[in-house]
C-alpha cells in the first residue's frame, strides 16, 4: 500500500510539472481536490435532498430564479463573446489550433475566459439544488446529474493544462447554447402566462444536438492530422460529445417524433415536463 501511494504521489508530481504556470495562485487552481470535493458534495445533496424535502413544502424561488437566470445569461454571454474575441474571431484555426502559453494580451484573455467558464460550472450546480428545493425531483435525471457533476472537475484540468486552442471550440459553442437556454428559463420562471412564448423549446434541443455534432466532427479531425495538442483531451472532448449527442438525440426523438397523446406539459425553469419522456430523461438541458 505504501508503495502504491508513493507511486501515485510521484505520478501526480510529474503531472503537475506540465501544468500551466500562468494560473499559479489563481482561485481554485492550486490542486484539483477542492473541485472534486465540491462535486462529491453535490452528489451527496442529489442523494439526500429528496429525503430532506420529503415532508416539506416546495420553496417558492420565483424571484431567486429570475435573478439567477438573468445572471447566467450575462455570464454565458460574456464567455461566448470572450472565447470569440480572444480566439475564434481573432485568428484561431478550425483545424489544428495549439494552446498559446505565452503572456501576450490575447493569450491571457483566453486564459481568463477559460477560468470563468470553469467557475460557471460550479454556479450551474445551483440548477439541481433549486430543483430539489422546489421538489421538482423528476428534473434531476441521470443525464442532468451526470453532466453537472463531471463538468467542473474535468474543466479544472482544462484550465490547468490546456487553457486555449482547440479545446475551447466546444466551450465557445456551449456558452452560446447556455445564453439561449437561460433566456428560456428566465421567461419560464415568470410564470405559466409566459408559456405561450416558449414554443421554441424544440429548436433549443435541436441546437444542443447540432452543438454535439459539430464538436464531434471538430474532435475527430485531430485523430488524422498532426497537431501540437494533447491527444488525451481530444479523446475526452470527443467522447463527451458523442455520449451527449446520443442522449439528446434520444430525448428529441422520444419527445417530438414519437406519436403520443397530446401533452399537458408544464414548464419548470425552462423545461417542459411530459408524463413519459426518454426513460426518465426529463431534465434541464445541459
Amino acid at each position: 500500500m505504501a508503495h502504491l501511494l508513493t507511486s501515485v504521489q510521484n505520478m501526480y508530481g510529474e503531472l503537475m510539472l506540465k501544468a500551466d504556470p500562468r494560473v499559479d495562485g489563481w482561485f481554485m487552481m492550486s490542486t484539483p481536490w477542492p473541485s472534486l470535493v465540491i462535486c462529491l458534495l453535490y452528489l451527496a445533496i442529489v442523494k439526500l435532498g429528496p429525503t430532506i424535502m420529503a415532508n416539506r413544502k416546495p420553496i417558492d424561488l420565483k424571484k431567486v430564479l429570475l435573478v439567477y437566470n438573468l445572471g447566467m445569461v450575462g455570464l454565458s454571454t460574456y464567455c461566448f463573446l470572450e472565447f470569440n474575441f480572444a480566439g475564434w474571431l481573432a485568428g484561431y484555426s478550425l483545424g489544428c489550433q495549439p494552446v498559446d502559453y505565452s503572456r501576450s494580451p490575447q493569450a491571457l484573455r483566453m486564459l481568463n475566459v477559460c477560468w470563468w467558464f470553469y467557475i460557471s460550472k460550479f454556479i450551474e450546480l445551483l440548477d439541481t439544488i433549486f430543483f430539489i428545493m422546489r421538489k421538482k425531483f423528476n428534473q434531476v435525471s441521470f443525464l442532468h446529474v451526470l453532466h453537472h457533476s463531471i463538468m467542473p472537475f474535468s474543466w479544472w484540468f482544462g484550465v490547468k493544462f490546456v487553457a486555449g486552442g482547440f479545446g475551447t471550440f466546444h466551450s465557445m459553442l456551449n456558452s452560446f447554447i447556455h445564453l439561449v437556454m437561460y433566456t428560456y428559463y428566465g421567461l419560464a420562471a415568470l410564470g405559466p402566462q409566459y408559456q405561450k412564448y416558449l414554443w421554441w423549446k424544440k429548436y433549443m434541443t435541436s441546437m444542443q444536438i447540432t452543438q454535439f455534432i459539430l464538436v464531434t466532427i471538430h474532435s475527430v479531425q485531430l485523430l488524422f492530422i498532426d497537431c501540437d495538442y494533447p491527444k488525451f483531451f481530444v479523446y475526452l472532448i470527443g467522447l463527451y460529445a458523442v455520449v451527449f449527442m446520443v442522449m439528446f438525440a434520444n430525448f428529441y426523438v422520444q419527445t417530438y417524433k414519437k406519436s403520443k397523446p397530446k401533452s399537458n406539459g408544464t414548464v419548470t425553469n425552462g423545461t417542459v415536463t411530459y408524463g413519459n419522456v426518454a426513460n426518465g430523461i426529463k431534465h434541464k438541458q445541459s
